[in-house]
């Protein structure tokens, strides 16, 4: 089933794509193995991330558009909130992006976070490598836009590119440093608001003395649902892809990526129903400590 899968995907097959991230995003038995004998993909990955509200989804869209008249073929994956119930894509109907749906150039999958704390799917990393060797020239990761997600998206993506909105003012004052700095693109969308040039300038000053390093980061105005500005925003990534090659920083993104496979394998024997089973028991008793029935639990899980 897996060899015929992977031949599948290879060829540009949607549907063995389609399954075979199902079956990895559930761990059906042998998706390890599968995963060791993925070929090397070089697909780009750009990481779309910014706060609800700054027209991601949109912007995505937009991008699409822009990559297929182009000729290119494009994936994209959107990262969405968990249903607290059944832990699905609380988003998943995509309503922006449904005129690509029958597009043999376009593929869309909707991804849950599943209690991620991260903001991004616990499988981000296998599905992006499974989809680096399905034939596409964009990969495009569309994340939640809360928690660290933003943060952790620089340890998946080759460009991350930060949506945010002429309204945005302070906002982007009391960003974290965290972000600023995983940030190759700043988009300002909506932009033909009050105040956008003047947002946009204030923006620019804030990132040229703070974060003077060799690699220059660029800021773009756009209108997503007019898609102007998108054209420009394309051909940065194009540009800050060629320029990125094999360098210090992708080293660092492949160690980041290498670090949470094997904390994900590491934590793999840990079941959060049977910890809130033992919590409930163990917090009965007079005097229960969080700290020290956490190191009771590892102890035992151990022995």
């Amino acid at each position: 089933m897996w060899d015929q899968l992977l031949t599948g995907i290879i060829q540009g097959n949607s549907k063995s794509l389609a399954r075979a991230i199902s079956l990895v995003e559930n761990e059906v038995p042998g998706f390890e193995h599968f995963l060791q004998q993925l070929p090397a993909g070089h697909t780009p990955v750009t990481g779309i991330t910014g706060p609800p509200g700054a027209g991601k989804s949109t912007l995505v869209d937009a991008m699409i558009a822009t990559w297929v008249a182009a000729g290119k073929r494009v994936a994209v994956l959107c990262v969405d909130p968990s249903s607290p119930f059944n832990l699905g894509a609380l988003l998943g109907d995509r309503i922006r992006m449904n005129e690509w749906y029958n597009n043999p150039n376009v593929f869309i999958r909707s991804l849950a976070t599943r209690g991620s704390l991260g903001g991004l799917h616990p499988h981000i990393i296998e599905i992006t490598a499974i989809l680096q060797v399905a034939g596409f020239d964009h990969i495009i990761v569309e994340t939640v836009g809360v928690g660290q997600s933003e943060i952790e998206i620089a340890g998946l993506a080759d460009v991350t590119v930060v949506v945010v909105v002429p309204e945005a003012g302070d906002e982007v004052q009391t960003m974290k440093a965290g972000l600023m700095e995983i940030a190759d693109i700043f988009v300002v969308n909506k932009s033909d608001r009050p105040d956008a040039d003047t947002f946009v300038k204030n923006l620019r000053m804030m990132l040229a003395p703070a974060f003077n390093t060799d690699q220059k980061i660029s800021v773009v105005k756009t209108v997503a649902s007019a898609r102007k500005g998108v054209d420009e925003l394309c051909k940065l990534i194009d540009e800050h892809v060629q320029l990125a090659g094999i360098s210090d920083r992708k080293h660092w993104l492949m160690t980041e990526r290498v670090y949470q496979l094997i904390q994900k394998t590491k934590m793999k024997g840990f079941d959060k129903a049977a910890i809130k089973k033992a919590i409930a028991a163990a917090s009965a008793h007079p005097g229960f400590n969080l700290f020290t029935f956490a190191q009771q639990y590892l102890n035992e899980s151990e022995q």
